[in-house]
C-alpha cells in the first residue's frame, strides 16, 4: 500500500506592521512622504507657537495692567495698559450662543436629508448646504449688517419684554442690535452648513443591517434613529460641532461688520457692545504701532491656545466614547 505524503500547509502571509516599508520603491516613497508631512505639520505649529509666544512676552512685559483681568485696551498709552478680559468673555459667549442655536438645527437637517427626505429632494438640499459652507465670511457680515441687525430689533424688544426677568435678556441700554446676541445668531448661521454637512455624512455611514434589524423588530422610523443612527453618529456629531466651534471662535470679518466694539463686560446680551479676539485684531491692527501689534499678537496667542484646548477636549471626548463603545461591544 503506497503512502503519499500530504502537502505541507502554506505559511500564512506576513503582514508588515504599520509604519514599515515592504521594500518596494513606491512604498518607501509613500512612507517617507507621509512621515515628512506629519513632521512638517508639527514644525509649522511649533514655529507659530514660538513666534506668538516671543512677541507676546515682549508686549506683556511692558503692560502696566493685568493682561488677564484688565478691561481696557490702550497699548499706545503712557503707560501702556491692555487686557483680554472683555475679548475672552465676548469670544466665549458668542460662540456658546452659536453652538446652542446651530447644533440642534444642524443635526435635525442632517437627519432629514439622510433619512426622511425623498432622494429627489435630498440631493439638491445637500448640495445647497455644501454650497453655503463655501460662502465667504465677509458676505455673511454684509448680510448681517444690512439685513440681520435691523430686523433683530423687534426680536430684542420682544425678549426684553417677556424674557427680561432672566437678566441676560434684560436690555438696559438703547441702541441697534449690534450686540453679542446678534453675533451669536450670525455665527450660528455661518457654522450651520459645516455641522450639517459633516453630520449628514456620518449618518449615511450607519450600517443598513442595524436599521433593518430595528425595523424588523417593529420599531418606528424615529425609534430606528434614536436606537441605531444617533448612537452610531454621536462621535461624528461631536467632531462636526468642534469644527463649527473652531470657526466661531476665530471668525473675524463677519463679527467686525456686525458688532459695535466696547471694552465693557455685561451679562445683558441685548445691550450694544462687546468684543472678540479676532474682531479686535482686525479693527486695531492697521492703526497700531509696533508695540500695539505685539499686544494684538499676545491676544492672538490666547486665541491660539483656546482653540488648541477646544480641539484637545474634543479628541478626548471622542476617544473616551470609542473606548466606551468598544467595552460594551
Amino acid at each position: 500500500m503506497a503512502i503519499t505524503s500530504s502537502p505541507s500547509p502554506q505559511a500564512p502571509p506576513v503582514i508588515e506592521p504599520s509604519g514599515t516599508s515592504t521594500g518596494r520603491a513606491g512604498d518607501k516613497v509613500f512612507v517617507g512622504l507621509s512621515r515628512g508631512s506629519g513632521i512638517l505639520l508639527l514644525v509649522v505649529m511649533a514655529s507659530i507657537a514660538a513666534f506668538l509666544t516671543y512677541r507676546a512676552v515682549l508686549a506683556i512685559s511692558k503692560d502696566e495692567g493685568n493682561f488677564l483681568t484688565t478691561f481696557d485696551w490702550n497699548p499706545a498709552g503712557d503707560p501702556p495698559v491692555f487686557g483680554i478680559a472683555v475679548l475672552l468673555y465676548g469670544t466665549v459667549v458668542s460662540s456658546i450662543i452659536a453652538m446652542v442655536i446651530a447644533v440642534p438645527i444642524a443635526v435635525g437637517i442632517a437627519l432629514f436629508i439622510s433619512h426622511y427626505a425623498p432622494r429627489r429632494l435630498a440631493a439638491p438640499l445637500a448640495y445647497v448646504v455644501d454650497l453655503l459652507a463655501a460662502v465667504p465670511s465677509i458676505i455673511y457680515g454684509i448680510w448681517g449688517a444690512l439685513f440681520l441687525v435691523p430686523y433683530l430689533g423687534g426680536l430684542n424688544s420682544w425678549l426684553d419684554e417677556y424674557m427680561g426677568w432672566t437678566y441676560i435678556f434684560d436690555k438696559t441700554e438703547l441702541g441697534a442690535a449690534r450686540n453679542l446676541f446678534t453675533v451669536g445668531i450670525l455665527l450660528a448661521i455661518m457654522i450651520l452648513p459645516i455641522v450639517t454637512s459633516v453630520s449628514r455624512e456620518v449618518f449615511l455611514q450607519v450600517p443598513k443591517m442595524n436599521e433593518e434589524a430595528a425595523l424588523a423588530l417593529g420599531a418606528t422610523r424615529w425609534e430606528v434613529i434614536r436606537m441605531s443612527v444617533l448612537p452610531f453618529g454621536r462621535s461624528g456629531v461631536i467632531s462636526a460641532s468642534m469644527l463649527g466651534l473652531g470657526r466661531a471662535l476665530g471668525e473675524t470679518m463677519a463679527v467686525a461688520t456686525v458688532l459695535s466694539p466696547s471694552f465693557l463686560i455685561s451679562g445683558h446680551l441685548l445691550d450694544p457692545g462687546g468684543g472678540t479676539f479676532a474682531q479686535n485684531i482686525a479693527a486695531k491692527f492697521d492703526e497700531a504701532n509696533e508695540f500695539g501689534r505685539d499686544a494684538l499678537i499676545a491676544s492672538g496667542l490666547v486665541l491660539f491656545v483656546l482653540t488648541l484646548l477646544v480641539n484637545g477636549a474634543a479628541r478626548l471626548i471622542i476617544a473616551r466614547r470609542k473606548e466606551y463603545s468598544g467595552a460594551n461591544a
